[in-house]
């Protein structure tokens, strides 16, 4: 017992496991994260009705989105930004992890008349001859990332790109990091059973890595017959790291906003938006 107490509280290095599979296709927790983003009302795994639908209004007048507008958007979820960018007539294609998530968007697609692809994969390996007008990742997905995958990232981002194509994704700040706390946390059915339909205990350790301004919420779920850990890890930004990562894969910064519905940046902002372009 104690050198298991030992592991679930022990500290791994920066970004040395990645379980995202474990989270996204895990046929329990798959379906507890597609009724949080139909939530309309919650920015859990999406935002919430109202913001999205300000974001696309947004996104469609500062990119020009339009009738044969070619847009990728990288962890489409169940297609919340695909199908509204389709409805400007946009032709979008949606890639996902969730293949949960990809079966809904192909359903609401189908039932709207819509034309969107919807490809379902690990957007790491997600690879294509298409070439877009505009790429983007919303809700923060770029925190979840390595460095490594972060750059690999990016330099598939700069090929998918027609000349002066654009990127939009968003990340949290380092005001977010300095409010995280280290903490330890137990409880039976931890979430309110999000973890599995039967009975376990939930283990929640929350690491902070100041030099890296990286977090991890280390999950260790504890079932009758198994035994999973997911590693939740954020990495956090500042205008002149994000804008170093960019740059270093060859992209040009165009603009900061504070959110990808175009406020203008602030720097006590918990959350900010890049565009970066490829050159002509």
């Amino acid at each position: 017992m104690f050198d298991t107490l030992k592991d679930i509280n022990t500290r791994p290095a920066p970004f040395q496991f990645y379980t995202a599979e474990d989270l996204w296709t895990d046929e329990h927790t798959s379906k507890k994260m597609l009724e949080f983003h139909l939530n309309e009302t919650m920015d859990l795994s999406s935002r919430n009705a109202e913001f999205i639908d300000r974001s696309v209004q947004w996104i469609v007048s500062q990119f020009g989105v339009g009738k044969n507008s070619q847009v990728a958007d990288f962890g489409c979820g169940p297609g919340l930004y695909a199908t509204r960018l389709a409805k400007h007539g946009a032709d979008v294609t949606g890639i996902d992890f969730s293949i949960r998530s990809i079966d809904y968007a192909r359903q609401v697609a189908e039932k709207k008349q819509l034309d969107i692809t919807y490809i379902h994969r690990n957007y790491l390996e997600f690879d294509t001859e298409r070439r877009f007008d505009l790429i983007t990742m919303i809700f923060c997905d770029f925190c979840a990332l390595g460095p490594e995958q972060r750059t690999s990232l990016l330099g598939g981002f700069l090929t998918f790109l027609k000349p002066g194509g654009a990127v939009l994704l968003d990340v949290h700040t380092l005001n977010i990091y300095k409010d995280r706390e280290e903490a330890a946390l137990y409880e039976r059915n931890q979430l309110d059973g999000f973890w599995s339909p039967d009975d376990y205990f939930g283990f929640l350790n929350t690491f902070k890595y100041d030099d890296e301004q990286v977090t991890l919420d280390k999950y260790t779920i504890v079932e009758r017959n198994r035994t999973r850990v997911v590693y939740n890890w954020l990495q956090y930004f500042s205008r002149e790291s994000l804008t170093e990562e960019f740059e270093k894969s060859g992209f040009d910064v165009e603009a900061f906003y504070s959110d990808v519905e175009g406020t203008e940046f602030s720097p006590d902002s918990p959350d900010m938006a890049i565009v970066a372009r490829k050159g002509e």
